[in-house]
């Protein structure tokens, strides 16, 4: 009787032990679970962040493209049939820009679904790869367009006396100031674009 009674509290003390470890086993799936779900929302986060910033690119890349496109004045002079006039079409830098600029655009447009997509699969590394392989080309583009329109504008504000350039800022206010502008927003553009290839970037070496 004593052997029969000694052998049935070592099964409950038995069991009694399995079930106190039961819960130990399960803590690490749940905690690598956790661990996932947090990744998850951490590169939803970044792909959020990367949707907002490609709206403000297209913002500034469309408002320079437009305000350089349609820059044109004319000063009138003793008559109405001698006149000076100063359009953007008239350098060659100018037209570079409001070319690189409307490709820039068109790009962003085009980069939006595939901004989507890396919201709905935060994990997906191909639309990412794509995306950051594009925006290193665009911010070339665009930095060579701003750039190049940049030193134009400079010329205009303040001639080069060594080379007989006048200022023609002085004459062609509105003129210089939509330019200047449409510069400006390029620049902004460019920094977006900066920002966009360090975000993704960043996405991939978390994967």
């Amino acid at each position: 009787m004593q052997n029969s009674e000694s052998t049935t509290i070592n099964v409950a003390e038995t069991k009694k032990e399995t079930k106190g470890k039961a819960p130990l086993l399960a803590a690490p799936m749940a905690t690598s679970s956790a661990v996932v779900e947090t990744k998850g929302g951490y590169k939803k986060g970044i792909a959020i962040f990367d949707f907002i910033l490609r709206l403000c690119a297209i913002a500034a890349t469309l408002a320079a493209t437009v305000a350089m496109g349609t820059t044109e004045q004319t000063l009138p002079f003793f008559t109405q049939f001698f006149q000076f006039q100063a359009s953007y079409d008239d350098f060659l830098t100018f037209q570079f820009f409001v070319i690189a600029n409307a490709i820039v655009t068109g790009y962003l447009v085009l980069s939006i679904p595939f901004s989507i997509v890396c919201i709905v699969r935060p994990h997906a590394t191909g639309p990412r790869l794509l995306l950051i392989i594009f925006d290193i080309v665009m911010v070339a583009l665009a930095t060579a367009a701003a750039s190049s329109a940049a030193a134009i504008v400079y010329l205009a504000h303040n001639g080069n006396s060594s080379a007989n350039w006048n200022a023609i800022c002085q004459q062609f206010t509105d003129f210089c100031q939509s330019v200047s502008g449409a510069v400006v927003g390029s620049f902004v553009a460019v920094v977006i674009f900066v920002f966009l290839v360090v975000l993704s970037a960043f996405a991939l070496r978390k994967n």
